[in-house]
């Protein structure tokens, strides 16, 4: 899976665990596609602190992922609910795994 897609994926599950800050720059950086550069000019703090931002946070996304596996066991019940030849518990089983 691709890197940013992956992370954007595990942020939308554990974006709520960081701070606000953290949550900030991760969201300019993967979200909004802005460089490191644009983002310590925009945030007023320098390169490098975005750098290490964008690091730690992307640990913690993966140590909260590691402990509680929310992005592993959602695609495991979509491959599951794909093979499922009955419409309405396909419909019922995909509106709570988007939950």
């Amino acid at each position: 899976m691709n890197k940013v897609l992956y992370y954007n994926e595990l942020f939308s599950y554990y974006k709520e665990l960081l701070t606000k800050k953290e949550q900030e720059v991760f969201s300019l950086y993967y979200e909004e596609n802005l460089s490191m550069g644009e983002i310590a000019l925009l945030k007023n703090i320098s390169r490098s602190a975005v750098g290490f931002m964008i690091k730690k946070v992307t640990e913690k996304l993966d140590n909260y992922e590691k402990i509680l596996k929310k992005n592993e066991i959602f695609h495991k019940l979509q491959k599951i609910v794909l093979k499922i030849d009955d419409n309405l518990i396909k419909l019922e089983l995909e509106k709570i795994i988007e939950e």
